[in-house]
């Protein structure tokens, strides 16, 4: 697709991979609403980057319903939705566990992504074209110790990837599911302070690039899944 005037809402988009994300598809043209909980860090990254800032959180469908009625009023439509919003967790072993953790999380991280991707898909159904694109994680390709709440929400999204492609493809609707390996952001961090870089690790730029160049690809085609690794990250 062609990314200039394209209409996209981003998810999670004042930090880390979001804004990245933001950055670059702004760079190449696009009109981005950028989503987030924290009124004040979304309305500095927004005048920074030229984004359209939007306070809403996923887990709340009055929010969700707010977005897109925004959405339509400062665009009058979407291509792109982007489910980037994610919270992390401490890690719990099996013996550890707290299903109100989970429930937490899961509100977040899997039925947020549902509730944006509902409507997007009605969206784009109608309109026989459009893109939803899933940033799951590496944990959703493999467990780990401690990682039962996390990992288990990003396989969810990565399997409700899937069957979304499944369901979409015969509308020209495109599906991705995003797969980045460790990136030093503010993810998970008790006050979303952004970590520093580290040399041997991935940088929020690599992941937006995999976005950017996923959607670029011409529209008769599209790339199901896509995981990103550091090269050499001992």
């Amino acid at each position: 697709m062609d990314l200039k005037n394209a209409k996209i809402v981003l998810t999670g988009g004042s930090s880390g991979l979001g804004k990245a994300m933001a950055k670059m598809l702004i760079d190449k043209g696009a009109q981005v609403i950028i989503t987030g909980r924290d009124q004040e860090k979304l309305l500095e990254v927004a005048s920074e980057l030229g984004a359209i800032p939007f306070q809403a959180d996923v887990s709340v469908q009055a929010d969700v319903n707010a977005t897109y009625a925004f959405c339509e009023e400062k665009l009058g439509g979407l291509d792109v939705l982007i489910n980037n919003a994610g919270i992390g967790t401490k890690r719990d072993t099996i013996d550890e566990l707290d299903v109100e953790d989970m429930i937490q999380l899961y509100q977040v991280n899997v039925f947020g992504a549902v509730r944006m991707a509902k409507v997007a898909a009605q969206i784009f159904r109608k309109q026989k074209s459009g893109n939803i694109i899933n940033i799951a994680s590496t944990a959703a390709l493999k467990g780990y110790e401690g990682g039962s709440i996390y990992s288990s929400s990003k396989f969810a999204l990565r399997g409700l990837s899937m069957s979304w492609q499944a369901e979409l493809r015969r509308d020209n609707v495109r599906v991705f599911n995003i797969n980045p390996s460790y990136v030093p952001t503010a993810f998970n961090q008790p006050e979303r302070k952004e970590r520093d870089l580290e040399e041997n690790k991935l940088t929020p730029d690599q992941i937006a690039h995999a976005v950017v160049a996923a959607l670029e690809m011409d529209d008769r085609g599209y790339i199901p899944e896509l995981s990103v690794h550091a090269t050499n990250p001992f």
